[in-house]
């Protein structure tokens, strides 16, 4: 296995400071510390250096770590093929999410593995994308659900993840119940061009997927309203403010007066939705396992939602 205090380093190398290790490992940062100075002294390296009031990386501390990357995915897949052989499975299993994924997906996931594993202690952590990138360094979960476009710092050619595409989720328009269009079942989006929109704030992952649809049709939408939670656009778009998008694995929640109709033409928007999980566990059979329920859950809500709403 993996020695602890190359595990705390390589947990410091992703947050940057001894309190966010400390809070990631569940160690308490005087533990963190010590394990850090007990590692340089093993090796005879300085791993550490002096950084205003806290400690950074030296050079030689982060190419430790960027070379420890093969050594962590090599377990990785030695622990999950263990696994396999012996029909083992551990008996904590962490996962992760942002807020769609973990209502819609990981809590159904969560309760299908309790019913069929009863042994097993599943934990479900709401998350956003960078997040859950620490808890999987930290080794809190093991596999963890985001949107593809909001995981920047962690691409797919990063060495310590591997990521399994799990759908692509068509975002739709949600207009006011007593719209012209509310009696349609799809819309365009020139169609609705000049309406007043609702949407996240400039500069956010929902706002660029917002804008290159529209771009894509060759329009510029009005912007007159911004709205961080999914929930409060509906609030929004119910009170007859303007209209929306929203993912199709977001529910309505009966919300009044608002009614979700399907994209056509140009400018179809949907957000990539990813399973990640630590390099080389991929083979572990709770994981492959997992990865089959959540893209089966995933289609039967995207076959089911508009039926379920109209």
């Amino acid at each position: 296995m993996i020695d602890p205090r190359l595990h705390t380093l390589r947990v410091f190398a992703r947050c940057g400071t001894v309190g966010a290790t400390a809070e990631l490992t569940g160690y308490s940062p005087s533990a963190v510390s010590a394990q850090l100075r007990e590692l340089q002294r093993v090796l005879g390296m300085q791993l550490l250096t002096k950084d205003g009031r806290g400690v950074r990386l030296t050079a030689t501390g982060r190419f430790l770590v960027a070379g420890s990357d093969g050594l962590v995915a090599e377990w990785e897949s030695l622990r999950a093929a263990a696994m396999a052989a012996g029909d083992q499975v551990q008996s904590h299993f962490g996962l992760g999410g942002f807020s769609t994924a973990a209502a819609q997906l990981l809590a159904p996931l969560a309760a299908t593995l309790r019913s069929t594993r009863p042994l097993l202690e599943v934990q479900v952590l709401e998350a956003d994308p960078s997040r859950c990138f620490d808890l999987l360094v930290a080794e809190r979960i093991d596999l963890a659900v985001i949107v593809a476009m909001q995981s920047d710092s962690c691409g797919e050619d990063d060495p310590r993840f591997e990521q399994t595409f799990l759908l692509d989720d068509p975002l739709d328009v949600i207009i006011p119940g007593d719209h012209p269009l509310a009696s349609r079942e799809t819309v365009t989006l020139e169609e609705l061009a000049s309406e007043p929109w609702i949407t996240e704030t400039a500069g956010s992952t929902y706002h660029a997927l917002f804008t290159a649809a529209f771009t894509a049709v060759g329009v510029t939408p009005r912007i007159a309203h911004e709205a961080v939670e999914w929930e409060t656009q509906i609030a929004f778009v119910g009170a007859g403010l303007g209209v929306g998008l929203l993912p199709r694995l977001a529910p309505l929640h009966n919300a009044e007066n608002v009614v979700r109709l399907r994209i056509t033409g140009k400018g179809k928007p949907a957000r990539r939705i990813v399973a990640a999980a630590r390099r080389g566990s991929i083979g572990s059979p709770l994981i492959k396992e997992s990865l089959e329920i959540l893209q089966g859950t995933a289609q039967r809500l995207l076959k089911t939602r508009l039926e379920d709403e109209s």
